[in-house]
């Protein structure tokens, strides 16, 4: 009985995950149909280097979280102009910076979802258990890294929190990817390299959930 009342209880968050994932990939495919050079190629517009290169990929990255920017293709393009330690190093903090504003707007958001008192102490007590291990191998995986950090805005985790589940889970393909992109190595190595960043995403997720020591993510 317990467990048929707590899966009635998170069907109210199940259903807006799914709404919002769906609602993501519709949005990312109009905005692709645009064809917006800088969403479909953006190493051009980071050719030069500098200070407007980097901001150009950081902010690319952040906007990922609302917008369908080839996130593969900036990181590459960081370790091609910047080198591996610099540019997996811009590259993690605009993953980051996308976690915060997935946040942001799963705030915003919460008050939209009318969820009931009881239905939201479930959901914060489900992200205080695997919050930290959702963030971090949900952060390669495209629209669902993004729905993973709204949704644990809305169900109030600490922003802090996620930054740091966000840089853990950010990391490996931050690195892999500037590292194939100071090789200068073609498309097929890019896709490589994020086939290993799922299956290592992957294997950690396998691993944490058996686990009883978890990491959280709203408590000490």
């Amino acid at each position: 009985m317990v467990i048929g009342h707590e899966g009635v209880g998170m069907k109210r968050y199940g259903l807006v995950t799914g709404a919002l994932v769906l609602a993501l990939v519709t949005a990312f495919a109009a905005v692709e149909a645009t064809g917006i050079p800088i969403l479909t190629a953006p190493e051009p517009a980071m050719s030069r280097g500098g200070i407007a290169a980097a901001l150009i990929g950081v902010g690319l990255l952040v906007g990922d979280v609302a917008l369908p920017v080839p996130s593969s293709l900036v990181m590459l393009a960081h370790g091609a102009v910047f080198g591996v330690v610099l540019g997996a190093l811009l590259s993690l903090v605009g993953t980051v910076g996308a976690a915060l504003a997935g946040v942001w707007i799963g705030r915003r958001g919460e008050r939209l979802l009318q969820v009931p008192a009881a239905e939201r102490r479930r959901a914060e007590e489900l992200l205080d258990r695997w919050g930290v291990v959702a963030v971090v191998a949900t952060r390669p995986v495209p629209v669902v890294a993004e729905a993973t950090a709204i949704m644990a805005g809305a169900a109030g985790a600490s922003p802090l929190r996620v930054a740091g589940a966000a840089a853990a889970g950010g990391l490996p393909a931050a690195v892999m990817y500037a590292l194939a992109g100071s090789l200068v190595v073609g498309a097929v190595s890019g896709a490589a390299v994020f086939v290993a960043v799922l299956a290592l995403a992957a294997t950690f997720w396998l691993v944490s959930t058996q686990r009883d020591d978890a990491p959280r993510l709203r408590r000490m």
